[in-house]
């Protein structure tokens, strides 16, 4: 199964954003993929709040999500939309995954779990909390490329979620991100080849990269791992278009060799002594 990447390097304008999408469905297509990947944040990168609350909508209103729709429909392409910032009925803010059909109907939606609130030695400061509201549950989803189960960016540092997602069936994880550079250079790598090896699953890792408009700076490095931890797909730092092959035979493969899914226990309670 092939696939198709688009490593972004997103702005303050959600139309310039939409433009870079429309375009990637448009050359994953000519390229024979069967399914596209995106970043987190795909229709806007704004740290100025008060700017970016004028370009999130609810859901139905979405322009971004509207025009990505339409171009799935008609180059009819499965499309991962990594996440997008939406208004949600009850006017909080949240960070939503899409998953979009060949025909442009939503599969799945997954709202970020685990708000990323840190204080980094670079001196830099992170509260999504203080925006968004995190969603509730986990979802895994069929699609051409197998059963997908979705994450944003933070949730990769928290390995039950995707032993929940594997438990669930999942064969490949998604994990679309705006990795920041130091936690990038430290962790990404050793994190998403983590995910792979226990779940026994490929792993599509869509990220932001480069210097954007408000002046945050993503890591970049796209990648796509197998089931045995092997980088399929490292896409560096220039934004562009990545494609990658989904051999099941290879899930089959690492799976048989070292069954530890099926060796998979309920972990009793912890005594401390």
């Amino acid at each position: 199964m092939r696939i198709a990447v688009l490593q972004m390097n997103a702005g303050i304008d959600p139309a310039a954003n939409a433009a870079t999408i429309v375009q990637a469905i448009a050359d994953a297509k000519a390229g024979e993929a069967a399914m596209l990947f995106t970043p987190e944040v795909s229709g806007l990168v704004d740290r100025d709040r008060a700017r970016a609350a004028t370009n999130i909508h609810v859901e139905g209103d979405d322009p971004v999500l509207a025009a990505v729709r339409t171009a799935a429909a008609e180059r009819r392409l499965w499309l991962h939309i990594g996440s997008l910032l939406v208004r949600r009925e009850d006017g909080k803010l949240a960070n939503r995954g899409f998953v979009i059909d060949d025909t442009g109907a939503v599969r799945a939606r997954y709202d970020k779990l685990h708000m990323f609130d840190v204080d980094l030695p670079t001196g830099e400061s992170w509260r999504e909390s203080a925006s968004y509201t995190p969603g509730d549950g986990a979802v895994v989803v069929d699609t051409p490329a197998g059963a997908l189960g979705v994450s944003i960016c933070y949730d990769l540092r928290f390995p039950d979620l995707y032993r929940a997602l594997t438990d669930a069936g999942a064969t490949v994880l998604a994990v679309p991100a705006a990795f920041t550079r130091p936690t990038g250079a430290a962790h990404w790598y050793v994190l998403l080849r983590a995910r792979a090896i226990e779940g026994a699953a490929f792993v599509v890792a869509a990220a932001q990269t480069g210097v954007h408009e408000d002046g945050r700076e993503t890591f970049g490095h796209s990648l796509v791992i197998d089931p045995w931890g092997d980088v399929l797909l490292d896409m560096g730092e220039a934004s562009g278009l990545g494609f990658a092959e989904l051999d099941p035979s290879r899930q089959e493969d690492v799976r048989a060799r070292i069954p530890a899914l099926r060796h998979r226990r309920a972990i009793p309670e912890v005594v401390r002594r």
